[in-house]
C-alpha cells in the first residue's frame, strides 16, 4: 500500500509549543482573574496558532493551565498528553523547573546542563516569549517560576530515549519550530544525534547502532555495552553515520537483520522499505546464483545462497560504513529473525 504524501497528513504541535501556550494562558488567569478558553502564541518562524485550554487550577500563590497535546497525524508517544505550566510569582527574572512527569538531566552532552529540567533551549525561548507577551498584557514583570509538568510523563518516558540519555523522572520538553510534521524523520535522527553527544560526553569509546530490538539485544550482549551506548538507529543509518563522521568515536558496531543490512551493503543509507529495496539481480551476480534474481526477500536469498551471502553482506557493509567514518573502527553484525548471528566482520 502506498503511503500518503505528507501534504495529506495533519500536522500537530510540539510539547514546547504547548508548554509556551499554557504558560501564557496562566499569565491571563493569574492577573486577568477571568476564565480563559483559548490562547494564541507566536512560534519561532512567526506563525500564530491558537490552543484550547484543557485544565485550569490555582492554589496559594500559584496558578496553572494545561493544554492537551495534539501531534496531528504523527505517531508521537506524547499525543494526547496534558502539558501543564504552573506560574509562581516571586524572585528575580524567569526561572524554569521540572514538575511531575518532566525529567531532569543527569548526564552531560545534552543542550541543557546536568541538574537542569529537561526543557530544551528553543522551548525555553518559546516559553519566555509567551510569558513576556502575557506579562506585557497586564504590565507585570516576568519575575516568575515556570514549572512544567506532564501527568503520566514518567511512564510515557519509558517509550522514549530519555532513560538512555540520562534524563530521569519523565519526558523532555522538545521542539525547534513548535510544529510536529507527520512521520518526519527529523525527530528520530535528532534523537540519534543526542545519543551520540551523551555517549561522547560520558567518554564512551564504543557505541552501537542497530535496526531493531532483536539486533540490539544481540549486539549489546556480544559486547557488554551499557544502555546509553546503544543508539536506536532504526532505518536511519545515514543520519547516524553522517553525524559520527563529524563527531567520531573510536569504535562503532552496526547490527541488523539480513534484509536491512543487505540494503546497506548495496549502498542505501535509508533502510526503510518504502525508500530503498534489495537489488536481487545484484545478489545473483555477486553470488553467481541466477536463481537469486527471483527471490522475494533477502532472508529467502540467504537461504538459497547459504553463508556466502551473509559474508558478502557484512564485508560490503563494512567497506561502505568505513568509508563514511574513516576515523572509527567498524564492526558489522548480521542476524537472522531468531537473533542468530549469520556473519560478522
Amino acid at each position: 500500500m502506498r503511503r500518503k504524501p505528507d501534504t495529506d497528513l495533519r500536522r500537530g504541535w510540539t510539547t514546547g509549543a504547548c508548554a509556551a501556550a499554557a504558560a501564557k494562558a496562566a499569565c491571563h488567569v493569574l492577573w486577568g482573574h477571568a476564565p480563559v478558553r483559548e490562547v494564541e502564541i507566536t512560534l519561532p518562524k512567526g506563525e500564530r496558532p491558537v490552543f484550547a485550554i484543557a485544565h485550569v487550577a490555582s492554589g496559594d500563590g500559584w496558578v496553572e493551565v494545561g493544554i492537551t497535546k495534539d501531534a496531528g497525524d504523527d505517531p508521537d508517544v506524547t499525543h494526547g498528553a496534558l502539558i501543564i505550566a504552573r506560574l509562581t510569582p516571586g524572585g528575580s527574572g524567569l526561572r524554569f523547573s521540572a514538575g511531575s512527569g518532566v525529567g531532569v538531566v543527569t548526564k552531560p552532552g545534552l543542550p541543557v546542563p546536568v541538574g537542569a529540567p529537561a526543557i530544551n533551549p528553543v522551548p525555553q525561548q518559546m516559553i519566555a516569549k509567551a510569558v513576556d507577551e502575557g506579562c506585557a498584557a497586564f504590565e507585570r514583570p516576568n519575575d516568575l517560576e515556570v514549572s512544567v509538568s506532564i501527568p503520566g510523563g514518567e511512564e510515557i518516558a519509558k517509550k522514549t530515549w530519555n532513560p538512555r540519555l540520562g534524563i530521569k523522572g519523565g519526558l523532555s520538553i522538545l521542539g525547534t519550530t513548535g510544529i510536529v510534521r507527520p512521520f518526519s524523520c527529523a525527530a528520530w535522527i535528532a534523537s540519534i544525534h543526542r545519543g551520540i553527544d551523551v555517549a561522547r560526553a560520558d567518554g564512551l569509546e564504543h557505541v552501537a547502532g542497530c535496526t531493531g530490538a532483536t539486533s540490539e539485544s544481540v549486539v549489546q550482549g556480544l559486547h557488554g555495552l551499557p544502555d546509553h551506548a546503544m543508539l536506536d538507529m532504526g532505518d536511519f543509518v545515514g543520519g547516524l553515520l553522517k553525524y559520527l563522521a563529524r563527531h567520531p568515536v573510536p569504535r562503532l558496531t552496526i547490527g541488523g537483520g539480513i534484509g536491512k543490512l543487505t540494503k546497506l551493503a548495496q549502498g542505501a543509507l535509508d533502510l526503510h522499505s518504502g525508500r530503498s529495496q534489495v537489488d536481487f539481480q545484484n545478489l545473483a551476480d555477486v553470488c553467481g546464483k541466477p536463481e537469486l534474481a527471483s527471490a522475494n526477500t533477502a532472508l529467502q536469498a540467504s537461504t538459497i545462497a547459504g553463508p556466502a551471502l551473509a559474508e558478502w553482506v557484512v564485508k560490503k557493509a563494512h567497506s561502505r560504513v568505513s568509508a563514511i567514518v574513516p576515523d572509527t573502527a567498524v564492526d558489522i553484525v548480521v542476524i537472522d529473525r531468531a537473533g542468530e548471528i549469520l556473519a560478522r566482520v
